[in-house]
């Protein structure tokens, strides 16, 4: 399995980039293939500074070696190896017109000392950040999530669109990083669902990614606006920098397993603003977006 998911992801990267490039017209990816000396490496794609997207990265790894003791006592284990692969992607567009996204598909293995699989599973999902709420966008991103769901169990949609909304939540501000998507974790084996049910699950909605954010930027990247539509996506952003470094786990999973740090970070935005006590005019849009972010809709 880990060698089958592998080889998903670094053909999902190949196909995602391309579109992302198409999209763009002018940008292309820089490549950043790195090795991890306890064990495995990865494959960094950077655009940045293009005509849409001002800083985004398509990133794949796959490392393997000794748990760390830090993530020992996280899963409650003795002394384990590991093996975990994944692509993880963030794109911060220019135009504050165009939302933000990022998404996440991983699987894990873990070892005991003779080399058997203990445990594995997998974890992912795709989320919208957008700076002004379009609601016909967040219908068409949701729609697609949930079409990706209700392939393979009509349950899903509900119950991963609601761990997203938790999980992509800054609590010390009271409000979503987003308007949400999907997130699951520990897609374990049981005797209802397989490993393999679970890949075709998880690939499913790895490959729904471009039907669900590109025909958003397509509608939305020429649009114009206004220098303080621009400091309002910045001030946003800090948001975004706030949730990935104090709740974000795959943030933490990378520092703490020594991840390459320039990947782990390629989350970050190239421009951030923090205002202090920063508060929108009441009835604003941007008011109307924080109201969105503070109370969570359904969307389909």
């Amino acid at each position: 399995m880990k060698t089958k998911f592998k080889n998903y992801i670094d053909n999902l990267q190949d196909t995602i980039c391309s579109a992302l490039e198409q999209v763009d017209g002018v940008a292309k990816f820089e490549e950043d293939v790195w090795t991890r000396p306890e064990g495995g490496g990865g494959c960094t794609r950077v655009i940045q500074d293009g005509a849409v997207f001002e800083k985004g990265g398509v990133n794949v790894s796959g490392v393997y070696g000794k748990l760390p003791k830090s993530m020992q006592d996280y899963f409650g284990v003795d002394e384990a190896n590991f093996f975990a692969c994944g692509l993880s992607m963030v794109l911060h567009p220019k135009s504050p017109m165009v939302p933000t996204t990022h998404a996440n598909w991983r699987y894990f293995e873990m070892y005991d000392g003779a080399g058997k699989v203990v445990d594995q599973w997998f974890g992912g999902g795709q989320d919208l950040t957008p700076y002004y709420l379009v609601e016909d966008d967040a219908r068409h991103f949701h729609a697609i999530c949930k079409k990706a769901c209700d392939a393979h169990d009509p349950a899903f949609y509900t119950q991963y669109k609601n761990r997203c909304d938790e999980y992509f939540y800054n609590s010390h501000r009271g409000e979503g990083r987003g308007i949400g998507g999907l997130f699951f974790d520990y897609c374990k084996p049981t005797e209802k669902i397989s490993l393999q049910d679970w890949y075709d699950f998880v690939t499913e909605v790895g490959d729904s990614f471009c039907e669900a954010y590109v025909p958003i930027v397509e509608k939305r990247k020429s649009l114009p606006y206004t220098d303080a539509q621009k400091t309002w996506q910045e001030i946003r952003r800090g948001r975004y920098v706030e949730f990935n470094l104090i709740h974000d786990k795959g943030t933490l999973f990378g520092l703490k397993t020594n991840g390459r740090i320039e990947s782990i970070l390629m989350s970050l935005p190239k421009h951030v603003q923090w205002h202090y006590n920063h508060t929108p005019e009441a009835g604003s849009p941007e008011a109307i977006l924080v109201d969105v972010l503070e109370n969570p809709r359904e969307w389909v």
